[in-house]
Protein backbone atom coordinates (compact mmCIF):
# COMPACT_ATOMS: atom_id res chain seq x y z
CA UNK A 1 0.00 0.00 0.00
CA UNK A 2 1.08 3.54 -1.04
CA UNK A 3 2.27 5.87 2.00
CA UNK A 4 2.04 9.29 2.28
CA UNK A 5 0.77 12.05 -0.36
CA UNK A 6 0.77 10.85 -3.91
CA UNK A 7 2.20 12.56 -7.11
CA UNK A 8 0.46 14.81 -9.56
CA UNK A 9 0.81 13.97 -13.98
CA UNK A 10 0.65 17.00 -15.56
CA UNK A 11 -0.92 16.39 -18.95
CA UNK A 12 0.33 18.73 -21.85
CA UNK A 13 -0.54 19.10 -26.09
CA UNK A 14 3.01 19.82 -26.23
CA UNK A 15 5.58 20.93 -24.28
CA UNK A 16 8.12 23.02 -23.72
CA UNK A 17 6.44 25.91 -25.93
CA UNK A 18 7.82 28.97 -26.03
CA UNK A 19 4.32 30.09 -26.84
CA UNK A 20 3.06 28.98 -23.25
CA UNK A 21 4.96 30.55 -21.04
CA UNK A 22 2.03 30.95 -18.67
CA UNK A 23 1.52 26.76 -18.06
CA UNK A 24 5.38 27.14 -17.59
CA UNK A 25 5.10 29.38 -14.79
CA UNK A 26 2.15 27.31 -13.20
CA UNK A 27 4.28 24.23 -13.11
CA UNK A 28 7.27 25.91 -11.70
CA UNK A 29 4.87 27.73 -9.22
CA UNK A 30 3.74 24.59 -7.88
CA UNK A 31 6.75 23.07 -7.58
CA UNK A 32 7.90 25.85 -5.23
CA UNK A 33 4.92 25.34 -3.19
CA UNK A 34 5.69 21.89 -2.82
CA UNK A 35 3.85 19.84 -5.21
CA UNK A 36 6.07 16.13 -6.72
CA UNK A 37 5.08 16.30 -10.15
CA UNK A 38 5.61 14.36 -13.46
CA UNK A 39 4.61 15.93 -16.80
CA UNK A 40 3.18 14.32 -20.00
CA UNK A 41 3.45 15.58 -23.34
CA UNK A 42 1.52 14.20 -25.95
CA UNK A 43 4.08 15.53 -28.76
CA UNK A 44 7.38 16.91 -28.61
CA UNK A 45 7.35 20.57 -30.13
CA UNK A 46 9.90 22.19 -32.38
CA UNK A 47 10.38 25.50 -30.88
CA UNK A 48 13.76 26.31 -31.16
CA UNK A 49 13.80 28.40 -28.11
CA UNK A 50 13.39 27.37 -24.40
CA UNK A 51 12.33 30.01 -21.86
CA UNK A 52 14.45 30.60 -18.50
CA UNK A 53 11.95 28.78 -16.74
CA UNK A 54 11.74 25.72 -18.38
CA UNK A 55 14.96 25.10 -17.23
CA UNK A 56 13.82 25.92 -13.89
CA UNK A 57 11.59 22.97 -13.93
CA UNK A 58 12.99 20.18 -12.17
CA UNK A 59 9.58 17.78 -13.12
CA UNK A 60 10.43 14.69 -15.25
CA UNK A 61 9.53 15.03 -18.51
CA UNK A 62 7.75 12.22 -21.04
CA UNK A 63 6.65 11.99 -24.33
CA UNK A 64 3.44 9.61 -25.78
CA UNK A 65 3.61 8.74 -29.14
CA UNK A 66 2.38 11.45 -31.08
CA UNK A 67 1.92 8.59 -33.93
CA UNK A 68 0.92 5.53 -32.83
CA UNK A 69 2.75 3.30 -36.14
CA UNK A 70 6.15 5.17 -34.91
CA UNK A 71 5.91 3.33 -31.50
CA UNK A 72 4.13 0.20 -31.77
CA UNK A 73 5.53 -1.85 -29.39
CA UNK A 74 4.66 0.90 -26.49
CA UNK A 75 0.47 1.19 -28.11
CA UNK A 76 0.40 -2.89 -27.77
CA UNK A 77 2.31 -3.35 -24.51
CA UNK A 78 -0.50 -0.39 -23.50
CA UNK A 79 -3.40 -2.18 -25.39
CA UNK A 80 -2.40 -5.20 -22.94
CA UNK A 81 -2.45 -4.08 -20.17
CA UNK A 82 -5.47 -2.27 -20.64
CA UNK A 83 -7.67 -5.49 -21.19
CA UNK A 84 -6.41 -6.83 -17.94
CA UNK A 85 -7.61 -3.55 -16.27
CA UNK A 86 -11.03 -3.03 -14.30
CA UNK A 87 -11.60 0.55 -15.64
CA UNK A 88 -11.24 -1.04 -19.33
CA UNK A 89 -15.24 -1.99 -19.86
CA UNK A 90 -15.52 1.91 -18.27
CA UNK A 91 -13.30 2.95 -21.30
CA UNK A 92 -14.19 1.16 -24.19
CA UNK A 93 -18.06 2.16 -23.75
CA UNK A 94 -17.13 5.95 -23.23
CA UNK A 95 -14.92 5.67 -26.30
CA UNK A 96 -17.38 4.23 -28.35
CA UNK A 97 -19.64 6.65 -27.98
CA UNK A 98 -16.98 9.18 -28.58
CA UNK A 99 -16.07 7.41 -31.37
CA UNK A 100 -19.72 7.23 -32.68
CA UNK A 101 -19.89 10.96 -32.56
CA UNK A 102 -16.49 11.52 -33.96
CA UNK A 103 -15.68 9.77 -36.26
CA UNK A 104 -12.26 10.68 -36.77
CA UNK A 105 -8.27 9.02 -36.87
CA UNK A 106 -7.62 11.85 -34.30
CA UNK A 107 -10.26 10.14 -31.58
CA UNK A 108 -8.35 6.52 -32.68
CA UNK A 109 -4.49 8.52 -31.66
CA UNK A 110 -6.42 9.73 -28.34
CA UNK A 111 -7.38 6.38 -27.13
CA UNK A 112 -3.80 4.49 -28.29
CA UNK A 113 -1.94 7.52 -26.47
CA UNK A 114 -4.24 6.82 -23.21
CA UNK A 115 -3.35 3.48 -22.89
CA UNK A 116 0.18 4.32 -23.16
CA UNK A 117 -0.25 6.46 -20.49
CA UNK A 118 -1.95 4.65 -18.04
CA UNK A 119 0.63 1.80 -18.55
CA UNK A 120 3.64 3.75 -18.44
CA UNK A 121 2.20 6.37 -15.35
CA UNK A 122 4.01 5.46 -12.30
CA UNK A 123 2.13 4.09 -9.23
CA UNK A 124 3.08 6.73 -7.27
CA UNK A 125 1.17 9.30 -9.40
CA UNK A 126 -2.88 9.64 -7.79
CA UNK A 127 -4.11 12.34 -9.44
CA UNK A 128 -3.63 14.17 -13.20
CA UNK A 129 -4.25 17.75 -14.18
CA UNK A 130 -4.11 18.31 -17.44
CA UNK A 131 -4.00 21.53 -19.51
CA UNK A 132 -6.41 22.35 -22.47
CA UNK A 133 -9.75 20.47 -22.50
CA UNK A 134 -9.38 19.57 -26.43
CA UNK A 135 -7.60 16.45 -27.22
CA UNK A 136 -5.25 16.20 -23.90
CA UNK A 137 -8.26 16.36 -21.82
CA UNK A 138 -9.79 13.25 -23.76
CA UNK A 139 -6.51 11.25 -23.30
CA UNK A 140 -6.42 12.22 -19.79
CA UNK A 141 -9.78 11.24 -19.04
CA UNK A 142 -9.49 7.87 -20.97
CA UNK A 143 -5.99 6.80 -18.88
CA UNK A 144 -8.17 8.16 -15.67
CA UNK A 145 -11.59 5.69 -16.57
CA UNK A 146 -8.60 2.82 -17.20
CA UNK A 147 -7.32 3.34 -14.20
CA UNK A 148 -9.00 5.06 -11.33
CA UNK A 149 -7.43 7.89 -10.93
CA UNK A 150 -8.96 11.49 -10.34
CA UNK A 151 -8.22 14.51 -12.90
CA UNK A 152 -8.69 18.04 -13.20
CA UNK A 153 -8.21 20.14 -16.04
CA UNK A 154 -7.09 24.57 -16.71
CA UNK A 155 -8.89 25.34 -19.80
CA UNK A 156 -8.07 28.03 -21.32
CA UNK A 157 -9.13 29.52 -24.79
CA UNK A 158 -8.96 27.78 -28.02
CA UNK A 159 -9.87 24.24 -26.07
CA UNK A 160 -13.41 25.91 -25.10
CA UNK A 161 -14.66 27.49 -28.62
CA UNK A 162 -13.93 24.98 -31.18
CA UNK A 163 -14.60 21.75 -28.62
CA UNK A 164 -18.38 20.26 -29.38
CA UNK A 165 -20.78 21.14 -26.16
CA UNK A 166 -21.18 17.68 -25.80
CA UNK A 167 -17.63 16.99 -25.82
CA UNK A 168 -16.99 19.60 -23.13
CA UNK A 169 -20.28 18.63 -21.15
CA UNK A 170 -19.48 15.00 -20.71
CA UNK A 171 -15.76 15.71 -19.65
CA UNK A 172 -16.64 18.14 -16.92
CA UNK A 173 -19.40 15.82 -15.86
CA UNK A 174 -16.21 13.23 -15.14
CA UNK A 175 -14.01 15.50 -13.77
CA UNK A 176 -13.26 16.67 -10.12
CA UNK A 177 -12.96 20.01 -10.79
CA UNK A 178 -11.29 22.37 -13.15
CA UNK A 179 -10.39 25.90 -13.91
CA UNK A 180 -10.40 28.81 -16.76
CA UNK A 181 -8.77 31.92 -16.94
CA UNK A 182 -11.25 34.33 -18.60
CA UNK A 183 -15.15 35.03 -17.68
CA UNK A 184 -16.42 34.82 -20.71
CA UNK A 185 -14.75 30.79 -20.66
CA UNK A 186 -16.09 30.52 -16.93
CA UNK A 187 -19.70 31.75 -17.74
CA UNK A 188 -19.78 29.25 -20.96
CA UNK A 189 -18.24 26.14 -18.86
CA UNK A 190 -20.20 26.51 -15.55
CA UNK A 191 -23.60 26.34 -18.33
CA UNK A 192 -22.12 23.13 -19.19
CA UNK A 193 -21.37 22.05 -16.01
CA UNK A 194 -23.26 19.51 -13.73
CA UNK A 195 -22.98 22.44 -11.38
CA UNK A 196 -21.76 25.67 -11.71
CA UNK A 197 -19.08 25.35 -8.93
CA UNK A 198 -17.31 22.36 -11.03
CA UNK A 199 -15.21 25.16 -12.97
CA UNK A 200 -13.59 28.20 -10.89
CA UNK A 201 -11.95 31.61 -12.93
CA UNK A 202 -8.38 31.61 -11.90
CA UNK A 203 -6.74 34.36 -13.83
CA UNK A 204 -2.46 33.16 -14.89
CA UNK A 205 -1.82 36.13 -13.53
CA UNK A 206 1.91 37.47 -13.69
CA UNK A 207 5.19 36.20 -11.68
CA UNK A 208 6.56 39.59 -11.30
CA UNK A 209 9.15 38.27 -9.27
CA UNK A 210 10.60 37.63 -13.46
CA UNK A 211 10.66 41.22 -14.29
CA UNK A 212 12.17 44.00 -13.58
CA UNK A 213 11.27 47.70 -12.31
CA UNK A 214 10.06 49.14 -15.26
CA UNK A 215 11.91 51.21 -16.88
CA UNK A 216 12.04 55.82 -15.17
CA UNK A 217 10.51 58.03 -17.68
CA UNK A 218 10.50 57.15 -21.30
CA UNK A 219 11.53 59.53 -23.96
CA UNK A 220 8.58 61.64 -24.76
CA UNK A 221 8.42 60.67 -28.18
CA UNK A 222 5.74 62.17 -30.56
CA UNK A 223 6.66 61.34 -33.75
CA UNK A 224 7.48 64.72 -35.14
CA UNK A 225 11.43 63.86 -35.22
CA UNK A 226 12.18 61.59 -38.07
CA UNK A 227 15.14 60.82 -36.41
CA UNK A 228 13.76 59.44 -33.46
CA UNK A 229 10.73 57.84 -34.16
CA UNK A 230 7.97 56.46 -32.00
CA UNK A 231 8.40 52.95 -31.16
CA UNK A 232 5.46 50.66 -31.46
CA UNK A 233 5.55 46.80 -30.62
CA UNK A 234 3.35 43.81 -30.20
CA UNK A 235 4.64 40.05 -29.27
CA UNK A 236 2.62 37.03 -30.55
CA UNK A 237 2.50 34.03 -32.68
CA UNK A 238 1.85 34.62 -36.44
CA UNK A 239 -1.69 33.37 -36.51
CA UNK A 240 -4.96 34.60 -37.57
CA UNK A 241 -6.33 35.12 -34.11
CA UNK A 242 -3.77 37.81 -33.25
CA UNK A 243 -5.34 40.28 -36.08
CA UNK A 244 -1.33 41.09 -37.19
CA UNK A 245 -3.25 42.15 -40.68
CA UNK A 246 -5.40 44.70 -38.93
CA UNK A 247 -2.47 46.11 -37.15
CA UNK A 248 -0.13 46.24 -40.41
CA UNK A 249 -3.26 47.87 -42.16
CA UNK A 250 -3.20 50.35 -39.20
CA UNK A 251 0.26 51.19 -39.17
CA UNK A 252 -0.35 51.67 -43.18
CA UNK A 253 -3.35 54.43 -42.69
CA UNK A 254 -1.20 56.63 -40.25
CA UNK A 255 -0.95 60.15 -41.27
CA UNK A 256 2.43 60.82 -43.69
CA UNK A 257 3.90 63.01 -41.09
CA UNK A 258 3.88 60.70 -38.51
CA UNK A 259 7.31 59.15 -37.44
CA UNK A 260 7.66 55.28 -36.41
CA UNK A 261 8.71 52.41 -36.41
CA UNK A 262 7.27 48.69 -35.44
CA UNK A 263 8.85 45.63 -34.06
CA UNK A 264 6.79 42.20 -33.76
CA UNK A 265 8.53 39.30 -32.19
CA UNK A 266 7.55 35.90 -32.77
CA UNK A 267 6.91 32.65 -35.55
CA UNK A 268 4.28 31.00 -36.75
CA UNK A 269 2.66 30.22 -40.10
CA UNK A 270 1.44 33.23 -41.43
CA UNK A 271 4.79 35.39 -41.23
CA UNK A 272 5.67 35.21 -44.64
CA UNK A 273 2.38 36.47 -45.42
CA UNK A 274 2.38 39.27 -42.93
CA UNK A 275 6.09 40.42 -44.59
CA UNK A 276 4.55 40.00 -47.77
CA UNK A 277 1.74 42.43 -46.87
CA UNK A 278 3.64 44.70 -45.27
CA UNK A 279 5.74 44.94 -49.26
CA UNK A 280 2.02 45.43 -50.54
CA UNK A 281 1.39 48.32 -48.12
CA UNK A 282 4.28 49.95 -48.44
CA UNK A 283 5.44 49.89 -44.81
CA UNK A 284 7.91 46.99 -45.16
CA UNK A 285 10.54 49.73 -44.17
CA UNK A 286 9.21 50.78 -41.04
CA UNK A 287 8.77 47.27 -40.10
CA UNK A 288 10.69 44.31 -38.16
CA UNK A 289 9.72 40.90 -38.25
CA UNK A 290 12.36 39.94 -35.33
CA UNK A 291 10.87 35.42 -35.22
CA UNK A 292 11.28 34.41 -32.27
CA UNK A 293 13.05 35.78 -29.31
CA UNK A 294 14.63 34.88 -25.94
CA UNK A 295 12.63 36.22 -22.78
CA UNK A 296 15.22 38.55 -22.09
CA UNK A 297 15.43 40.38 -25.42
CA UNK A 298 11.34 40.31 -25.29
CA UNK A 299 11.70 42.69 -21.85
CA UNK A 300 14.45 44.49 -23.40
CA UNK A 301 12.43 45.42 -26.51
CA UNK A 302 9.33 46.55 -24.36
CA UNK A 303 11.55 48.49 -21.94
CA UNK A 304 12.36 50.59 -25.13
CA UNK A 305 9.16 50.80 -26.34
CA UNK A 306 6.75 53.50 -26.16
CA UNK A 307 3.49 51.64 -26.99
CA UNK A 308 2.31 48.50 -27.10
CA UNK A 309 -0.36 46.93 -29.51
CA UNK A 310 -2.19 43.41 -29.60
CA UNK A 311 -5.14 43.07 -32.29
CA UNK A 312 -7.15 39.94 -31.36
CA UNK A 313 -9.87 38.77 -33.10
CA UNK A 314 -11.67 35.62 -33.13
CA UNK A 315 -9.87 33.20 -36.27
CA UNK A 316 -12.39 31.49 -38.58
CA UNK A 317 -11.94 28.27 -36.98
CA UNK A 318 -13.32 29.39 -33.88
CA UNK A 319 -9.78 30.03 -32.03
CA UNK A 320 -9.15 33.09 -30.22
CA UNK A 321 -7.47 34.45 -27.68
CA UNK A 322 -7.88 34.33 -23.80
CA UNK A 323 -6.74 36.73 -21.56
CA UNK A 324 -2.57 36.81 -23.42
CA UNK A 325 0.01 36.91 -21.09
CA UNK A 326 1.81 39.54 -23.19
CA UNK A 327 -0.67 41.88 -22.44
CA UNK A 328 0.31 41.60 -18.81
CA UNK A 329 4.25 41.58 -19.57
CA UNK A 330 3.97 44.99 -21.85
CA UNK A 331 2.12 46.12 -18.27
CA UNK A 332 4.92 45.32 -16.57
CA UNK A 333 7.35 47.49 -18.48
CA UNK A 334 4.88 50.34 -17.48
CA UNK A 335 3.79 50.65 -21.53
CA UNK A 336 0.76 52.28 -22.61
CA UNK A 337 -1.33 48.95 -24.77
CA UNK A 338 -3.78 48.98 -27.58
CA UNK A 339 -5.57 46.23 -28.08
CA UNK A 340 -8.96 44.77 -29.13
CA UNK A 341 -12.47 44.87 -27.27
CA UNK A 342 -12.18 41.06 -27.41
CA UNK A 343 -12.05 37.76 -25.55
CA UNK A 344 -10.54 38.19 -21.99
CA UNK A 345 -8.53 41.24 -22.83
CA UNK A 346 -11.25 43.82 -21.42
CA UNK A 347 -10.62 41.91 -17.84
CA UNK A 348 -7.20 43.92 -17.83
CA UNK A 349 -7.37 46.93 -19.67
CA UNK A 350 -10.44 49.40 -18.81
CA UNK A 351 -10.82 51.71 -21.68
CA UNK A 352 -9.15 54.91 -21.16
CA UNK A 353 -7.10 53.78 -17.52
CA UNK A 354 -4.72 51.42 -18.74
CA UNK A 355 -5.21 52.14 -22.06
CA UNK A 356 -7.61 52.17 -25.38
CA UNK A 357 -9.56 49.15 -26.59
CA UNK A 358 -11.00 48.97 -30.26
CA UNK A 359 -13.17 46.37 -32.33
CA UNK A 360 -12.02 43.85 -33.16
CA UNK A 361 -11.08 43.61 -37.30
CA UNK A 362 -11.62 47.55 -37.68
CA UNK A 363 -8.52 48.59 -38.39
CA UNK A 364 -9.35 51.99 -39.25
CA UNK A 365 -10.12 52.57 -35.46
CA UNK A 366 -7.10 50.62 -34.08
CA UNK A 367 -5.05 53.00 -36.18
CA UNK A 368 -6.92 56.24 -35.27
CA UNK A 369 -5.99 55.38 -31.54
CA UNK A 370 -2.22 54.33 -32.54
CA UNK A 371 -2.36 57.92 -34.18
CA UNK A 372 -3.80 59.45 -31.01
CA UNK A 373 -1.25 58.00 -28.58
CA UNK A 374 1.53 58.35 -30.73
CA UNK A 375 1.65 61.99 -30.66
CA UNK A 376 0.64 62.20 -26.82
CA UNK A 377 3.49 60.80 -24.56
CA UNK A 378 2.24 62.51 -21.65
CA UNK A 379 -1.35 60.18 -21.72
CA UNK A 380 1.04 57.31 -22.45
CA UNK A 381 2.89 57.96 -19.34
CA UNK A 382 -0.47 58.08 -17.38
CA UNK A 383 -1.84 54.79 -18.76
CA UNK A 384 1.46 52.65 -18.59
CA UNK A 385 1.58 53.79 -14.87
CA UNK A 386 -2.10 52.66 -14.89
CA UNK A 387 -1.09 49.22 -15.88
CA UNK A 388 1.57 48.48 -14.08
CA UNK A 389 -0.62 49.23 -10.94
CA UNK A 390 -3.72 46.84 -11.92
CA UNK A 391 -1.11 44.01 -12.46
CA UNK A 392 0.39 44.22 -9.26
CA UNK A 393 -2.77 44.95 -7.29
CA UNK A 394 -5.27 42.48 -9.28
CA UNK A 395 -3.41 40.03 -11.48
CA UNK A 396 -0.35 39.15 -9.47
CA UNK A 397 0.45 35.59 -9.91
CA UNK A 398 0.81 34.37 -6.36
CA UNK A 399 -2.91 34.04 -5.15
CA UNK A 400 -4.08 32.12 -7.63
CA UNK A 401 -0.87 29.62 -7.54
CA UNK A 402 -1.46 28.94 -3.83
CA UNK A 403 -5.32 28.23 -4.35
CA UNK A 404 -4.18 25.88 -7.01
CA UNK A 405 -1.61 24.35 -5.09
CA UNK A 406 -3.99 23.51 -2.06
CA UNK A 407 -6.18 22.28 -4.38
CA UNK A 408 -4.25 19.61 -5.96
CA UNK A 409 -2.58 18.75 -2.62
CA UNK A 410 -6.09 18.24 -1.77
CA UNK A 411 -6.49 15.59 -4.17
CA UNK A 412 -3.12 13.59 -3.27
CA UNK A 413 -3.70 14.08 0.35
CA UNK A 414 -0.84 16.44 0.91
CA UNK A 415 -0.85 19.37 2.93
CA UNK A 416 0.90 22.77 2.65
CA UNK A 417 3.03 24.65 4.82
CA UNK A 418 1.00 27.28 7.23
CA UNK A 419 0.24 30.53 4.98
CA UNK A 420 1.04 28.78 1.88
CA UNK A 421 -2.58 28.08 1.21
CA UNK A 422 -5.32 30.34 -0.34
CA UNK A 423 -7.29 32.59 1.71
CA UNK A 424 -10.73 30.96 3.09
CA UNK A 425 -13.57 31.48 0.75
CA UNK A 426 -11.15 32.48 -1.97
CA UNK A 427 -12.89 29.79 -4.29
CA UNK A 428 -16.81 31.37 -3.24
CA UNK A 429 -19.29 30.87 -6.39
CA UNK A 430 -16.97 29.15 -8.52
CA UNK A 431 -14.43 32.23 -9.15
CA UNK A 432 -10.71 33.31 -7.53
CA UNK A 433 -10.97 37.17 -7.56
CA UNK A 434 -8.41 38.64 -9.02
Amino acid sequence: MREGPGRIAIVLKGYPRLSETFIAQEILGLEERGADLEIWSLREPTDRMLHPMHRAIRAPLHYLPEYLHEAPIRVLRGLASALARPGFGRLLRTFLRDLRRDPTANRLRRLGQAVVLARELDPGITHLHVHFLHTPASVTRYAALLTGRSWSFSAHAKDIWTSPDWEKREKLADARWGVTCTEEGHRHLAALAPEPGRVALLYHGLDLRRFPEAPGDRPGRDGSDPGDPVRIVSVGRAVEKKGFDDLLRALAALPAGLHWRFAHAGEGPLLGRLKALAEETGIAGRVAFQGAMAQPDVIAMLREADLFVLPSREAQDGDRDGLPNVIMEAASQELALVATRFAGIPEFVRPGIEGELVEPGDWAALSNALNLLARDPARRHALGRAAVRRLRDSFAAERGLDWLAQRLAGEVGAGLPTGTGPDPGVATAGRVPA
